[in-house]
């Protein structure tokens, strides 16, 4: 018996290092991607990200724009599980009581801790269109009425904050990989282009480059989302936004792609499809570019942190998206005052976010980078 258990042993071991000499490219990239945690942990963010932005009509708590008028400027709920001194089997919250100061006039909440409202999941609410088509009436989680439940406060109108940050991903995240996907094209087209064929073309090209990079970035998005007229619909200033954002992504992966197809292009495989008769642009496509796409994805990881950064920045200064459209930038741009931070410091939750955001895909993309590595 031990015997064949030792066989059984060495056959499986046998058949593992088989599966490894025999993997592809991917496989290889996965396996060392697996052991890099940094990057599991961003991509486990990231998942939890935009499985909740695409569903956030489902995850808020309620309706981006329902006031509540008692509750302006209220602070983050506590949930609590513990009630005199006894340990409750379901999670609740406190009633809220406000109280208005004589003399400031300033607002004062306190928890009731005579109501309590068990938090629960998938409570009925009012009807609302899950992306604009499907009609339905329940939410991830809640508390029955009268209470109320505001995870992450509320702003100057009342309205939930977790509620708008939720939605506020949805556009934040998504203008991060529509930027990047333009710039994907114009990078691989104008670099695959300029390290194919270099000489004049090249030079032309790179010249471009270097004159838009050599642009301060800030003041150069400012300018152009200035020009951006501020009675345009919100989709219209969405995608002209998006286009602001991809004018200098591309020029990055541009070199990218040029520097790699510099190496390429004199490979024996690469003579051998222009000998067949392969159009250029035949051999950009079908082998050049496929050569170098492990590095384009990184690179793509790296990317999309600076759209949303951008945009971020451009929402937050007022050239970017506005009012009623809700992301990170525009609910940041609620608390640029000063006094407002200091007073109602969780309006800053949506920087937070930003910042969790921008981590994990950099995590990611540090993970990648090391996987795609073929000398690790």
């Amino acid at each position: 018996m031990r015997l064949w258990r030792r066989q059984d042993q060495a056959q499986s071991a046998l058949t593992a290092e088989e599966r490894y000499y025999v993997a592809t490219q991917w496989q290889l990239m996965w396996r060392r991607l697996k052991k890099h945690r940094l990057a599991i942990a961003g991509m486990m963010v990231l998942a939890l990200a935009y499985g909740s932005s695409l569903f956030a009509e489902f995850v808020s708590v309620e309706d981006i724009y329902k006031r509540h008028i008692s509750y302006m400027y209220c602070p983050a709920q506590r949930v609590h599980i513990v009630h005199d001194g006894q340990l409750q089997w379901r999670p609740f919250v406190y009633g809220i009581d406000a109280v208005r100061d004589p003399v400031t006039f300033e607002r004062h909440y306190y928890e009731d801790k005579t109501a309590r409202y068990p938090v629960r999941f998938f409570v009925d609410s009012e009807p609302y269109q899950l992306w604009g088509m499907i009609t339905l009436e329940t939410r991830l989680f809640g508390v029955d009425e009268p209470g109320v439940l505001f995870p992450f406060g509320t702003d100057q109108l009342g309205r939930d904050l977790f509620s708008r940050t939720v939605h506020a991903a949805r556009i934040s995240l998504s203008i991060g990989f529509v930027g990047v996907a333009l710039s994907f094209v114009l990078g691989c087209v104008l670099g695959g282009i300029s390290g194919y064929y270099g000489g004049a073309v090249d030079t032309v090209i790179q010249r471009v480059i270097e004159f838009l990079l050599s642009i301060p970035t800030i003041p150069l998005w400012m300018a152009l989302a200035a020009a951006v007229p501020a009675e345009w619909p919100p989709l219209r200033t969405y995608f002209a936004i998006t286009i602001i954002l991809s004018v200098i992504g591309w020029c990055g992966l541009a070199r990218v792609v040029r520097g790699r197809l510099i190496s390429l292009r004199e490979e024996d495989y690469i003579m051998a499809a222009r000998v067949a008769g392969a159009t250029s642009a035949s051999i950009i496509r079908r082998h050049l570019l496929p050569a170098c796409l492990t590095y384009l994805i990184v690179n793509l990881t790296l990317a999309i942190p600076g759209m949303i950064l951008g945009e971020t920045a451009l929402s937050y200064l007022g050239l970017g998206l506005r009012a009623p459209v809700v992301s990170w930038g525009v609910l940041l741009a609620d608390a640029q005052d000063v006094k407002v931070v200091l007073l109602y410091p969780w309006l800053l939750v949506p920087g937070a976010f930003v910042v969790l955001a921008v981590l994990a895909f950099n995590f990611l993309g540090d993970g990648l980078r090391d996987a795609a590595d073929p000398y690790r």
